[in-house]
């Protein structure tokens, strides 16, 4: 599922066994719910102060601790203009000595976002579309008071609209039926009649609440105004300039190629858990909310051009980059202040056994990816930050964890 869980330095050790401990119990329920979590508002800042390299010996600390007891197999990619660096820890799969490939692929969960907002983007600023734009105008009666939601409400997640995924718990109640049904596929109409009959949460623009939803209906959207799918105006526009060759929209294919680590789901057995092997599995199920599979390098490649102004104008970078007043997100990007100076931008996602951080500095002169394969009660987000200030901050920055709060969207090993 996305699952995206806001947490402040404070708190890092607790949110992350609180998260844990609750996909462990709740199955399938924790396993399914793109979900994020609300922050302070990020202001616009300058990049941060890294003009060095990062420490590496740092930077592989902090995976191996991830990998000590929160996850099976870790791995990441720190890039600049000017240098490199890759590394990962753990196993590729549970029971083997594999390591983890560092160049490998990986399922992204909502990063997919920031894909479909920036080429929602890309049409506002070829006047095909307008951030204003009702979704009754695109897609008539799909959506009841679709007349009041604007383009603008679905990018930000302030449409009020019912997040489909809160109600896959009821379809899937445990691991075991979630695995069951992990070769099914699902239609878009599919996705959206289990957020139909849905009261909405308020009234478009008047608050914020995170809609797998949402992102569902801008598929539809740019598919109704170029009459081509979503995945291949994002492969058009997207993919091919920036040669994200290692990166696609898999559709209703359950299979992950290429060198990959395999994704685990805790399975209730004798009182206790086993990891089940989620790896293949219909991502359809996510569709544009959540359903690419990329690198590591793909992903810097993407956060880097699109901060960087290569793949929308300033105007519209400006609104993308522009958060809510009670959230961290502006449209398809989280926002994240660093305590050395700077602001981050980018996103996170988690699907089913796999969890992605993506950010990079607002000129695109930095970027860090992640991917996590989730399992055990270890500490996460700990780490994640010791990761973070590492690749971001002055190298020994990261030994100041404790001196500012920094807040990081974590999501859970299931879908966010």
């Amino acid at each position: 599922m996305l699952v995206d869980v806001m947490v402040s330095k404070g708190d890092l050790g607790e949110a992350t066994m609180a998260t844990r401990r609750t996909m462990l119990r709740s199955g399938a329920a924790a396993a399914v719910a793109l979900t994020a979590g609300t922050a302070t508002a990020a202001p616009a800042a300058a990049a941060p102060p890294a003009a060095k390299p990062p420490n590496a010996a740092a930077l592989q600390a902090a995976l191996d601790a991830m990998a000590a007891g929160g996850a099976s197999g870790v791995l990441a990619e720190v890039r600049d203009r000017h240098w490199v660096w890759r590394g990962s820890a753990g196993v590729a799969e549970l029971g083997t000595s594999r390591p983890v490939p560092p160049h490998g692929r990986f399922r992204v969960g909502s990063v997919t976002k920031s894909f479909v907002a920036t080429v929602v983007l890309q049409l506002v600023g070829e006047r095909r579309l307008a951030l204003t734009d009702t979704v009754e105008r695109w897609l008539p009666g799909v959506v009841p008071g679709g007349d009041r939601i604007t383009l603008h409400h679905l990018l930000q997640h302030t449409s009020g609209v019912f997040n489909y995924t809160d109600r896959l718990d009821e379809l899937y109640p445990t691991v075991a039926d979630l695995v069951r049904a992990r070769y099914r596929k699902w239609t878009p109409q599919e996705l959206l009649v289990l957020a139909a009959g849905q009261p909405p949460l308020f009234e478009p623009g008047t608050s914020w609440s995170y809609s797998n939803t949402n992102y569902v209906l801008l598929g539809l959207v740019v598919q109704r105004a170029t009459g081509r799918r979503y995945a291949a105006e994002v492969e058009r526009r997207i993919l091919r300039p920036l040669r994200m060759r290692d990166t696609e929209l898999p559709g209703t294919s359950p299979f992950l190629t290429g060198p990959h680590s395999h994704g685990y789901l805790p399975l209730e057995r004798d009182g206790g858990y086993v990891p089940v092997d989620i790896t293949v599995f219909n991502p359809s199920i996510a569709w544009a909310a959540g359903e690419m599979v990329s690198t590591a390098a793909d992903l810097n490649r993407f956060y880097g051009a699109l901060n960087g102004g290569r793949l929308l104008g300033p105007a519209l970078l400006s609104q993308m980059r522009t958060s809510y007043p009670e959230a961290d997100y502006g449209l398809g990007l989280q926002s994240l202040v660093l305590p050395c100076g700077g602001t981050l931008w980018g996103h996170t996602g988690g699907i089913f056994g796999y969890v992605t951080v993506a950010m990079s500095t607002s000129d695109g002169g930095r970027q860090l990816a992640l991917s996590v394969n989730p399992w055990g009660d270890g500490d996460l987000d700990g780490p994640l930050v010791d990761l973070v200030l590492a690749a971001f901050c002055d190298p020994g920055a990261a030994s100041a964890r404790s001196a500012a709060p920094m807040r990081i969207a974590m999501p859970s090993g299931s879908w966010a």
